[in-house]
C-alpha cells in the first residue's frame, strides 16, 4: 500500500529517549476501529495553549503535532489515518501537550545551535514523491499519515533534522573509558542475559503464486529491500524493507515462528500463515546466554551517554520559562447519536 510509504519518514526524533524505529513484530491486519464518537467543537485556533521562553504556541500548532502523534500510532499498526479516530485519542490531548512542550523548547534550543542543510532536506522531499504518480496519489498518502500537504511533511522533515543532530551533539559531549565500561558490564550482568533472537526480513502477499513469482525474482539477483517496498502487503515492514527486526521465539505464528528460528540463514523461505504468504529471509540468529562484553560495551556506553545527556538537556530545559494551558486543548467526548 502506497500510502504506508512515508511510515519511515514518521520516527520521532524529538525527545533524546531514542523512539522504537523496529516494525511490528507480528504481521498483522489492520485492527477493527472502535466505536464513532463526536466531539465538541475546538476552541479558537489561534489560542495560545503553551509559551515557552518568549514564544507562544497556539492550539493550531498543538493539533497538528497531535495529528501526527495520533498517525505514528495508527500507522505502526498498519491503519492509515482518518480525523475520525482523533475522537479515540481526546485522553491524551492534556498529557500529550507536556509533551509537546517539551518538544519545543528542545526545538528551540536546537535551533540556537544551528540550522537543517536544505538540499538534504530536498532529497528527502524527493525519495518520499519519487514512488507516487502523480500528486493526488501524493497528498493522499500524507494525509494518512497524518499531514495536510508536501509543506507539512517539509516542515516537519527539517524540524526533526535540526533536532536530531542537536540531540547527536549533546549525546556526543559525554564518553565512558573502557574501565567504567567494564564495572558498569560487571554489576550489571542481569541485564546482559539475552533470549533467542532471530533477526527477519519478509514479503507478505496474497497468495502462493504471488510468492513463488517473486521467490523466482530473488532466485535471479533481485534485491529483497526493493520488492517488500514495492510489493509486500505488510504496511509496518513494507517501508523498512521488509526488515521486522529481532524477535524472540513465539512471538510470531508458529508458521513463521518455525521458519524463523529452525529454518537456513541467508536464504529465502516460503511460508503460509492466517496473514497470507511470506517470503522469508533471516539474516541473523542469536542464541541464549549472557551478552559477550564487546557486544554489550557499545550498549553500555550508549545508555551512560543517553542519561547523562538526558540530565543535560533537562536542566537546559529548566532554564526555559515554559507555561501551558491544558484546559484549552481538552475536547469533550460523548458516544455519537445511532
Amino acid at each position: 500500500m502506497k500510502q504506508f510509504l512515508l511510515t519511515a519518514l514518521l520516527l520521532s526524533g524529538a525527545a533524546l529517549a531514542q523512539t522504537d524505529t523496529t516494525a511490528p513484530a507480528t504481521p498483522a491486519p489492520a485492527t477493527t476501529a472502535p466505536a464513532p464518537t463526536t466531539a465538541a467543537p475546538a476552541q479558537d485556533p489561534a489560542a495560545v495553549v503553551a509559551r515557552v521562553g518568549a514564544q507562544s504556541y497556539t492550539l493550531a500548532t498543538y493539533e497538528q503535532a497531535f495529528r501526527l502523534a495520533v498517525a505514528r500510532v495508527l500507522n505502526a499498526q498498519g491503519i492509515p489515518f482518518e480525523d475520525s479516530y482523533l475522537t479515540q485519542f481526546a485522553e491524551a490531548r492534556a498529557d500529550f501537550l507536556k509533551q509537546y512542550v517539551r518538544d519545543r523548547a528542545v526545538e528551540q534550543l536546537a535551533r540556537a545551535s544551528g540550522s537543517a542543510d536544505a538540499a538534504v532536506i530536498d532529497t528527502q522531499m524527493q525519495e518520499a514523491r519519487a514512488d507516487f504518480k502523480d500528486d493526488a496519489e501524493f497528498l493522499d498518502a500524507l494525509k494518512a499519515t497524518g499531514y495536510g500537504s508536501a509543506d507539512d511533511l517539509r516542515a516537519e522533515l527539517e524540524r526533526r533534522a535540526v533536532v536530531n543532530a542537536y540531540l547527536e551533539k549533546v549525546q556526543g559531549r559525554f564518553t565512558f573509558g573502557d574501565a567504567l565500561v567494564n564495572g558498569f558490564y560487571n554489576l550489571h550482568k542481569a541485564e546482559f542475559q539475552r533470549d533467542p533472537e532471530a533477526c527477519v526480513k519478509h514479503i507478505l502477499v496474497p497468495t502462493q503464486a504471488e510468492a513463488q513469482a517473486i521467490a523466482k525474482e530473488l532466485e535471479g539477483g533481485a534485491d529483497f529491500a526493493a520488492l517488500a517496498k514495492a510489493r509486500s502487503q505488510d504496511p509496518g515492514s513494507a517501508a523498512q524493507g521488509g526488515d521486522l527486526g529481532c524477535f524472540g521465539p513465539g512471538e510470531m505464528v508458529a508458521s513463521f515462528d518455525t521458519a524463523s528460528f529452525k529454518g537456513p540463514l541467508n536464504k529465502v523461505q516460503t511460508v503460509q500463515s492466517q496473514f497470507g504468504w511470506h517470503l522469508v529471509l533471516v539474516t541473523k540468529r542469536t542464541e541464549a546466554g549472557l551478552m559477550p562484553l564487546t557486544e554489550a560495551a557499545p550498549l553500555i556506553r550508549a545508555k551512560l551517554s543517553s542519561e547523562a545527556a538526558q540530565k543535560y538537556l533537562d536542566a537546559q530545559i529548566a532554564k526555559l520559562r515554559t507555561e501551558s494551558f491544558p484546559d484549552r486543548v481538552q475536547v469533550t467526548v460523548a458516544p455519537a447519536d445511532k
